[in-house]
């Protein structure tokens, strides 16, 4: 069973009626932007000044901008589903990837569910990957079929294999002259031509090649594969979701009920497999190395995963420039096409009765302390984009410095959508956009559950301080304590093997009781354990 869910929910699904809703009156809209596996820092409003990013930025310098914004859990199903219901990873009970495939997983409806019962047509486009049961619910509601990518295999869904079968020929590269000796493999994602580069795992090799230098079968994942897309602009995943978006804000605009539409990108996830002209725009040999690439973990809990030890080519200085040029053009193209939605929302006139929201489900690593993906509770992993705009509502260029985390979007929605306030694990992030003040206070909490034998399950995050820990009360795992300040690339674990270790207990202490505080108010069954674990020493 393949973990990562895909969906292209298109517009010629079956229609809810709405017939029994009733609409009182023209309510504000709500457009939600979200990308998969954005880091916070591929943006430039957050001060990258290599990868330019305009039309994100717009969002942010028109409305406000989130400086920490954590994921719920940086994986993809748990992330997502926490994000939509409001609810903690334990209450949504969507602990991995493999549980976001069964339908009625998640018991409470998300916000979409609660707007819709209100007389909003509410449609969704682009990737899911959360609960199937959540998405029967949208007005173009969407088969098992569509939803879930390992009903059919590996890859993409049926209704963009479909769409690229009508508009890009498929290549057969095995055998064929044309591609021998080339460095041209099949990406396993869209199944059509890839130019690799010197990270991709078949790189130097020939193409269709199944087993490696020791005979041993080819494990190729998405996250394996590194270069050049021949999918042609127009036509790559990315424009797809967005000319649906475009297509559904035409149809939205001249609809009496207000709408909440929502546009969820696939990339910048693996493959890092950009089309041209992006491909070009950012050359390997100028992209910065990672400051944290060379370290050598020998005080974290992190040290042997994501493949870390068995995968050094993310730890290479030069082959990891690839990556990060290729990410960047991903996103890149992403901002293009939010320049286009944005400009839609423009000249239909929706545009100052629309809440624009923009975030990403959890970063990517990218060669940072010499790893790839997510999975774990490092800045560039854990640490997302989030920006909101709502003309007349929030302040043009409002800037909330405290740490959020995104289940405190469900109630923002409702808050500034003018719903009724349903019972959730998180807060309106009203507070910290009109009372600066709030953020003194501020903590952010994000969670892990399935990694617990060997890594930390539980984080909390200040301005200037963050702490892992694990679940239980005897676990083996080290305690984790690092200075932002003084460390913002988290090289420096003041706890676990550290001989100081008992100087930093008070901000343990205090970090942890902050957690305790968190795990209270969600009701978590792993209350009492944390609470009986020693904030300093490891299990």
């Amino acid at each position: 069973m393949n973990r990562r869910s895909f969906t292209m929910l298109a517009a010629s699904s079956a229609l809810v009626s709405l017939s029994a809703k009733a609409v009182k009156g023209k309510r504000p809209n709500l457009l939600f932007i979200m990308t998969d596996q954005q880091r916070f820092d591929a943006l430039s409003l957050s001060g990258n000044t290599i990868l330019k990013t305009p039309n994100l930025d717009r969002i942010g310098k028109e409305g406000a901008y989130f400086e920490i914004c954590n994921s719920q859990c940086p994986v993809c199903g748990p992330a997502r589903s926490s994000l939509m219901t409001g609810r903690s990873v334990e209450n949504s009970k969507v602990f991995t990837n493999m549980d976001a495939d069964i339908a009625d997983r998640t018991p409470m409806p998300c916000y979409d569910e609660l707007l819709s019962d209100e007389g909003y047509r509410t449609e969704y486009y682009g990737k899911w990957h959360a609960p199937l049961g959540r998405a029967m619910k949208y007005d173009n509601a969407v088969t098992p079929a569509a939803c879930h990518e390992w009903e059919r295999g590996p890859g993409m869904s049926k209704e963009y294999e479909d769409y690229l079968n009508q508009h890009v020929k498929r290549t057969k590269l095995f055998n064929n002259p044309e591609y021998a000796n080339t460095g041209w493999q099949e990406q396993t994602f869209d199944h059509r031509p890839y130019k690799t580069n010197p990270l991709d795992t078949r790189h130097g090799m020939e193409p269709g090649i199944k087993v490696d230098e020791n005979g041993e079968k080819l494990k190729v994942g998405q996250p394996d594969q590194h270069g050049i897309s021949t999918v042609p602009k127009e036509h790559t995943i990315t424009a797809v979701q967005a000319k649906m978006t475009l297509q559904a804000l035409e149809r939205l605009a001249k609809r009496d009920e207000p709408f909440s539409l929502h546009c969820s990108f696939h990339c910048p996830h693996s493959p890092i497999t950009p089309s041209e002209p992006y491909a070009s725009m950012y050359k390997p040999e100028a992209m910065p190395v990672p400051v944290s690439i060379d370290d050598p973990m020998d005080n974290s809990p992190y040290i042997n995963e994501n493949g870390r030890k068995r995968l050094p080519q993310y730890r290479d200085r030069e082959k990891i420039k690839y990556m990060i040029a290729n990410y960047y053009a991903l996103v890149k193209e992403i901002d293009v096409w939010v320049g286009g939605i944005l400009d839609k929302l423009d000249e239909l006139g929706l545009a100052d009765d629309t809440m624009v929201v923009f975030t990403s489900d959890h970063g990517e690593m990218l060669g940072a302390h010499g790893m790839r993906e997510k999975n774990i509770f490092y800045e560039e992993s854990v640490h997302v984009p989030l920006m909101i705009r709502f003309p007349g509502r929030i302040k043009a260029g409002s800037v909330v410095a405290a740490p959020v985390s995104q289940i405190d979007l469900y109630a923002t929605i409702q808050d500034y959508l003018g719903s009724g306030k349903t019972e959730s694990d998180g807060e309106s992030l009203r507070r910290y956009i009109e009372n600066p003040a709030a953020e003194r206070t501020a903590f952010a909490v994000s969670e892990w559950n399935w990694r617990g034998p060997v890594q930390p399950n539980l984080m909390v995050r200040t301005k200037g301080w963050k702490y892992f820990i694990p679940n239980t009360a005897d676990s083996k795992v080290m305690n984790v304590l690092y200075d932002l300040k003084n460390d913002p690339f988290e090289m420096d674990n003041l706890l676990g093997k550290n001989p100081d270790a008992e100087n930093h207990r008070k901000q343990a202490e205090f970090m942890k009781d902050l957690l305790v505080q968190w795990l209270e108010k969600t009701k978590s069954p792993h209350l009492e354990a944390v609470k009986k674990r020693d904030a300093v020493k490891a299990g």
